[in-house]
């Protein structure tokens, strides 16, 4: 009699964890590490492509040094920051990785503005095509943030819904991840002056 009640609790005990989300929540996290994974790559790709853009800006627009210094600058504090896989557990880390990168995309602005005073720079072939990988990247950038916040979504509702949230609070403990937020002054729409 005893081991059939033990029997009994050891297949309702199975069948109870079979449907309490352990396994899906591991996967969503897993996910989620993957999806910033994409995202670091995209900014990575972003960062080596800076280099040459500036080169070839430089040749042309040698007195325009605030705008290229400016740039690399920002290229050179994004590259010195140090991103431990663990940065999608800090909200603060996540903002503040938002914000240099936020900075990069400003001085990238800015030297696409100094090149539209060159027009020989313009018509340069190598600009071109560093102009067109730089927005390809840019795109990428964005589509990987998207992906990123999607499996966010996903992991911080599995965590968060029944019967999942029992199993987080007793076994796993896992936290909410941030996603990409708009940068600071988004909601602004920028003002077009010809």
């Amino acid at each position: 009699m005893k081991r059939i009640m033990l029997l009994i609790m050891g297949t309702l005990l199975l069948g109870m964890m079979s449907g309490c989300g352990y396994n899906t929540m591991q996967a969503n996290e897993e996910a989620v590490v993957a999806a910033w994974a994409d995202v670091e790559s995209t900014y990575q790709r972003r960062n080596d492509l800076i280099p040459n853009l500036v080169e070839v800006v430089k040749g042309y627009a040698r007195h325009e040094a605030d705008t290229l210094k400016a740039v690399t600058e920002a290229r050179a504090s994004v590259g010195g920051m140090k991103v431990s896989k663990d940065v999608i557990n800090d909200p603060a880390a996540i903002a503040k990785f938002q914000q240099m990168q936020g900075q990069m995309s400003g001085a990238l602005s800015r030297l696409m503005v100094v090149a539209e005073r060159y027009p020989d720079l313009k018509a340069n072939q190598n600009f071109l095509d560093l102009q067109k990988q730089l927005e390809g990247t840019e795109n990428r950038i964005n589509v990987a943030r998207e992906r990123y916040n999607k499996q966010v979504q996903a992991f911080n509702t599995s965590i968060r819904t029944f019967p999942n949230s029992l199993t987080n609070s007793m076994l796993l403990h896992l936290k909410r991840k941030e996603p990409f937020k708009a940068e600071e002054g988004a909601k602004v729409a920028p003002k077009v002056k010809f």
